[in-house]
């Protein structure tokens, strides 16, 4: 192949393997401090004394007996959970046997919108030098 073919097809693979990333990272996947206190039962307060946090540290080291919300950028973001983290806390460390925690799929973004089209079109241009050699 040549070096624009293989150009092509590493941009493809970055932009395949970003879609999963950003889905992962979009803010609607991970839970706000209410939807974990509406999920475990517990109070506002509750939640916070849960929560694996210190005022020194932005992100303090994973803690089993804790509930650790995902990495923060600024002392100021607010906590957000994953909710396999919730899951695992409410069963591990709360004892509730059984945890229901429904997700509902964000809207595509304009984001997503954009890379879908970009990597359509790579996969077109792939197509196309793949039929020209």
């Amino acid at each position: 192949m040549s070096d624009l073919a293989n150009a092509l097809e590493s941009v493809t693979n970055v932009i395949e393997a970003a879609e999963p990333d950003i889905a992962a990272a979009d803010p609607q996947n991970l839970m706000t401090v209410e939807a974990v206190q509406k999920v475990l039962n517990r109070s506002r307060a509750s939640v916070y004394r849960y929560a694996n946090t210190d005022t020194l540290i932005l992100n303090p080291p994973f803690d089993h007996t804790r509930l650790n919300p995902e990495s923060r950028q600024h002392k100021e973001d607010p906590l957000m959970f994953h909710p396999n983290e919730v899951a695992r806390f409410a069963q591990d460390v709360l004892g509730i046997k059984q945890v229901t925690i429904e997700i509902s799929q964000s809207p595509e973004t304009l984001t997503h919108q954009l890379l879908r089209q970009v990597l359509d079109e790579l996969k077109i241009i792939r197509e196309l030098i793949e039929k020209s050699q």
